[in-house]
């Protein structure tokens, strides 16, 4: 027995030794940055970058956790609003308008999308719902649903003294614990509050999300929603009129599983990149959820980009901290998971990085990267892509 132990402990060190050795010999990518981009009002603040995005007039969207936020309380239940904001600023960096105001869905930003029609869509992990808006600002879409009842006194039913879902728990990109760690599911629990009859995390067909994270899309429309960071761990399918097609994943560390699903990247194949940000990898699917392969070495993801090239590169954000101030950098891998190279490290200054949440690679060399912690966009320019 020992001399087994002993033999499964010197495969576990080695395999984190190669990890880390892969991580380290990432050859460094040359880059500037500017990291004072966004110029607003004097009484307009940028705080927490939930998301940010640009479309093809060039326009940034910057959907961040800032605002005024109140909560509505009665004998068994809340409503949290107003703590997230949509900013528009031109390509430039300078404050143009704002979208969305008083929108029932802004809680708390965790991403931003752009699809390749100038819609905008934001993701709100405390609201648990997905919004897009045409290219005019106009709300053109609503996945999810807040929740209508949640429980607020300590050892209420069900409410096991949390504070509700809505309130979202902490404030980093997976809001209540280290990077990628999802609270754990009740065994034989799918979606909150459902009583789901499938694997545990697998969640409730259809758009009642538990804290979603991300939204990506294929060429024909269809919409796919990472869902997510709470007690689901799954990938739900819509079709471009947001009806529910399918979905696949469930809580765990085989193929297929997942242990925070935090983002999301589609290629134009129409295979489906899943950021396992809990087991540390990035999983592969076919449209319709099929397995296909996985890769390592890039840490612990928070966020994912997808050039649209003739050849394709994934930049991904990793943090190895709850915080983003000890360990971070951004890599740009090749589809197959071979790491081209990485940039960046943690820290407040400017080629630094705390918990870049969001990134926006519409061109190739020339990147938007939010960040949590240090409230802020910085554009990078690459200097060596290759």
């Amino acid at each position: 027995m020992t001399r087994i132990l002993n033999a499964l402990v010197a495969a576990v060190v080695v395999a984190i030794g190669a990890s880390l050795a892969a991580q380290n010999s990432a050859p460094d990518i040359a880059f500037d940055s500017n990291a004072d981009l966004l110029k607003t009002p004097d009484n307009v603040y940028v705080g927490e970058i939930g998301g940010v995005g640009q479309n093809s007039k060039g326009q940034i969207f910057v959907y961040t956790r800032t605002g005024h936020p109140y909560a509505t309380l009665g004998d068994n239940r809340t409503f949290l609003r107003g703590g997230s904001r949509l900013f528009v600023f031109d390509k430039t960096g300078k404050f143009e308008r704002e979208l969305g105001q008083d929108v029932y869905g802004f809680n708390a930003a965790i991403g931003l999308r752009v699809d390749p029609q100038d819609n905008v869509w934001t993701i709100d992990v405390a609201a648990s719902q997905v919004v897009k808006f045409d290219p005019e600002g106009r709300v053109a879409l609503v996945l999810g649903r807040k929740p209508e009842a949640i429980n607020v006194r300590t050892g209420a039913p069900g409410g096991g003294g949390r504070g509700g879902a809505e309130g979202g728990g902490g404030r980093g990109p997976a809001e209540g614990g280290r990077a990628g760690a999802p609270a754990a599911p009740e065994a034989g629990r799918g979606q909150a509050g459902g009583g789901g009859r499938g694997a545990p995390g697998s969640g409730l067909p259809g758009s009642t999300f538990s804290r979603p994270t991300d939204v990506a899309w294929d060429r024909a429309g269809n919409i796919y929603i990472a869902d997510g960071i709470a007690n689901t761990n799954r990938v739900a399918k819509f079709d471009k009129d947001g009806r529910f097609i399918r979905q696949w994943g469930s809580t765990g560390s085989e193929n297929g599983q997942f242990m925070g699903v935090k983002s999301l990247a589609v290629d134009a194949q129409g295979n489906v990149y899943a950021a396992d940000a809990g087991n540390k990898r990035i999983q592969v699917f076919d449209g319709d959820g099929n397995f296909k392969s996985q890769f390592g070495n890039i840490g612990t993801p928070l966020t994912m980009c997808m050039t649209t090239g003739s050849t394709q590169y994934i930049y991904i954000s990793h943090s190895g901290d709850p915080d983003g101030m000890e360990d971070a950098a951004i890599y740009k891998v090749a589809l197959d998971g071979r790491i081209v190279g990485k940039f960046g490290s943690a820290g407040k200054l400017p080629k630094q990085f705390g918990l870049a949440n969001s990134i926006d690679c519409r061109n190739e060399n020339e990147l938007l990267v939010g960040e949590m912690t240090n409230w802020r966009v910085q554009k990078v320019t690459l200097k060596a892509a290759r």
